[in-house]
């Protein structure tokens, strides 16, 4: 009973957090005046994979890596349904994707989903695959600002706005540095709570750490993305939701696990408790390559197909393991 409550209370600090950061990040960088799609891929997506970053961290030193991969997987196939999905139907309003940059993105995005599924088709993710995941993201980030594109949408109430009280504003934009430091702390202990209730129930449940991380940590960790994603949908930005969407999936497949791969390698004594996600991981990126292409914006019949995909994901993983 005890790691039930320990793992309902890491995963609410986790989102709350989680949710808190976003929201001291973003005003801090409006402060700084940065853009929409730069502080949506870079401060959004680095903010949302934290509680990755650190799950992975502390499941790699306590030999157990495969549990990051598998919530890194589930996450991403959340990141490419669910939280379209939502974000549409809540807001009741497409995603419009013209943009050429963004279009491009979606590529990357697709491949970087498929990337570690390549690699570990021999059953191991070695130093030599983690340092090929942090070049791939390093690739994208390098390309990203080769873009003049990616810096036209500046975000409300930055630079242009003229400070009335700049050392005030200064004041606040400090405080707001030290908060973040303290939910970062929240995240590294919820992170912590995460990974040693979800090998009870592994124990318990008797199913894999993996099923473990793809459907019970995988939802937990995508819920700061998708909630900010709802949010910004409902304000009409959707630079920030693409951007965090497409950065999430991006960060975790590449440098999230390509450091816990650095750390502590993967090898997998089968690939058959990924079945069902490599599928619906693949499935996922089709219908969200397609989607962006064809009318170049997402619909709500097309986040309503997302969300389906998403939940008959769920009940599939559930029968395997029956």
């Amino acid at each position: 009973m005890i790691w039930i409550l320990v793992f309902i209370i890491s995963c609410l600090l986790l989102f709350w957090s989680g949710s808190r950061l976003v929201e001291v990040l973003e005003r801090m960088a409006k402060y700084l005046g940065w853009r929409e799609f730069v502080v949506a891929f870079f401060i959004i997506a680095v903010a949302g994979s934290l509680p990755n970053f650190f799950v992975g961290l502390n499941a790699a030193l306590q030999g157990i890596p495969e549990l990051s991969f598998g919530e890194i997987v589930g996450g991403n196939v959340i990141d490419m349904t669910l939280a379209v999905g939502l974000a549409i139907l809540v807001s009741g309003r497409s995603i419009s994707v013209k943009s050429r940059m963004v279009q491009a993105s979606t590529i990357f995005t697709v491949i970087a989903a498929f990337l570690p599924w390549i690699l570990i088709l021999d059953k191991n993710l070695s130093r030599i695959d983690g340092s090929a995941l942090l070049l791939f993201f390093a690739i994208y980030v390098v390309w990203l600002f080769s873009k003049k594109e990616n810096f036209k949408n500046q975000i409300s109430n930055s630079v242009n706005h003229k400070r009335t009280k700049p050392f005030l504003d200064f004041r606040v934009f400090l405080w707001d540095f030290v908060r973040s430091l303290f939910f970062a702390l929240l995240i590294l202990i919820g992170a912590w709570g995460v990974v040693e209730s979800a090998k009870f129930f592994a124990i318990c449940l008797g199913v894999g750490i993996s099923f473990v991380g793809i459907i019970i940590i995988g939802l937990g960790n995508a819920l700061p993305e998708t909630y900010f994603a709802t949010i910004s949908a409902k304000k009409g930005r959707t630079w920030m939701i693409l951007g965090d969407l497409m950065g999430s999936v991006i960060m975790t497949a590449t440098f999230v696990l390509g450091l816990v791969v650095l750390i502590h390698p993967i090898h997998l004594e089968t690939l058959s408790p990924f079945i069902i996600a490599r599928f619906f991981l693949v499935l996922s990126a089709l219908f969200f390559l397609v989607f962006i292409k064809t009318d170049k914006k997402i619909t709500r019949s097309e986040a309503a197909i997302l969300i389906a995909v998403y939940l008959i994901f769920v009940f599939a993983e559930l029968a395997f393991q029956a």
